[in-house]
């Protein structure tokens, strides 16, 4: 009967919950923090409610299909005009700003966990240095936020974590022994080639025939009613698993498919993309809701307060001054090179990351996911109460410059 007790709250919280969404989405509670904080008081933790059996495979199941379906339909919203305009933003922050925020995770982490080895040390910060494009969408999809900005944190979150996979399957075959100090250098040549390249592959080639293919068949009036609302789904899945399958990014092969599917496809763009966005809003319920009830619930039994130093240094320091470098030279004022740096929330990716390298019992193990959980969670109420009041403040402060940044 308790599966059916555990389905009846999940109901009833996602039918109260999605009545006032619209509401809520206008305040500083809503989202993901709503979410987590319902998990975490129905769980055994709290209320007792809710006793969800799920293993660390489904728990990263629920996120990576969570966080395939917000990158492609993110994308493929995205306003490509102005992302021409600004793409040497997204670029420094890739290319420059993450590098700098792994560096400055291993050194943070050295000082934070000094029983802790160094390869350890270098998984965590990799761990936490992607940003996650389901927090954001409070900021990315505020229009008080300007359009530049927005589009280069879009474009971060989304490749991101892409880009961090290589980096951390080596690092994490260099803690297990599975390879020797000599095969990393061509582990590391060989592995984000393959990554990025075969993302970006199948990314590109499934939406052109996908968009292709569904330009056709509306036109022609093959798909309505209900059926509209599932082809980006399948095709956002469809990205993620095949690239998956062939060695490749999924989360990339999702964002590039999503970007070249936005491209292509101007008609029922929207309305074929509505029911991925229901979809996203959904498995984002689910998994938020699963993480408070029970990751967090587990983080709070294993609680230190060197998680919590580094925690709190991750969500400010080590993000913010990379990206403040990155943007040395950019005519961009501090207030938005900050606002920048202080908008790259920790989620679904660090979820990810955290189950492929629990599983392998590493020493540090539970050093590391105790401060992955409390990152994502402060990350989940820091970011969340704050996106809805900092975006309406510093869109009101450029504003006022008249629109210079």
């Amino acid at each position: 009967m308790l599966e059916y007790q555990t389905l009846a709250v999940l109901a009833a919280f996602a039918f109260f919950y999605s009545v006032v969404a619209s509401k809520l989405e206008r305040t500083p509670i809503n989202g993901a923090l709503v979410y987590l904080v319902a998990g975490l008081v129905c769980s055994p933790f709290g209320l007792k409610l809710v006793d969800l059996n799920i293993d660390q495979e489904g728990v990263k199941g629920l996120a990576e299909f969570t966080l395939a379906l917000v990158l492609f339909s993110d994308s493929a919203n995205a306003n490509l005009a102005v992302l021409r305009k600004v793409e040497w933003i997204p670029i420094r922050l890739l290319l420059i700003g993450l590098p700098l925020t792994i560096l400055a995770g291993i050194g943070v982490g050295y000082v934070v966990f000094p029983d802790m080895g160094l390869l350890e040390i270098a998984l965590l910060a990799t761990m936490l240095a992607p940003t996650d494009a389901a927090l954001g969408q409070a900021v990315v999809t505020n229009e008080s936020v300007p359009a530049g900005v927005r589009e280069s944190l879009n474009v971060e979150s989304g490749l991101n974590d892409g880009i961090c996979v290589p980096v951390l399957l080596v690092f994490l075959s260099l803690a297990t022994g599975q390879v020797a100090g000599d095969e990393a250098v061509s582990l590391i040549a060989k592995l984000p080639l393959q990554q990025i390249g075969i993302g970006i592959a199948v990314g590109i080639t499934l939406s052109c025939v996908g968009g292709t293919v569904l330009r056709f068949c509306a036109s022609r009036d093959w798909i309505d009613g209900s059926w509209k609302q599932i082809p980006i789904v399948a095709l956002a899945m469809f990205c993620f698993g095949l690239s998956q399958w062939l060695g490749g990014s999924g989360f990339i092969a999702c964002f590039v498919g999503g970007l070249t599917f936005g491209a292509i496809t101007k008609q029922h763009k929207e309305e074929v993309l509505r029911g991925a966005e229901g979809a996203g809003n959904v498995f984002s319920m689910l998994t938020w809701f699963t993480f408070g009830a029970v990751v967090v619930e587990a983080g709070i039994r294993d609680f230190n307060w060197q998680a919590i130093i580094y925690a709190v240094l991750s969500l400010t320091v080590i993000r913010i001054v990379p990206v403040v470098m990155c943007l040395i030279g950019v005519p961009y004022k501090l207030d938005t090179k900050l606002f920048i740096g202080w908008f790259g929330p920790r989620g679904l990716a660090s979820i990810v990351f955290l189950v492929m390298v629990i599983k392998e019992n590493l020493p540090g193990g539970d050093a590391i996911s105790a401060t992955v959980v409390w990152t994502v969670a402060m990350s989940i109420v820091a970011h969340g109460v704050s996106a809805v009041p900092l975006a309406k403040y510093y869109g009101r402060i450029v504003a006022e410059r008249q629109g210079v940044v």
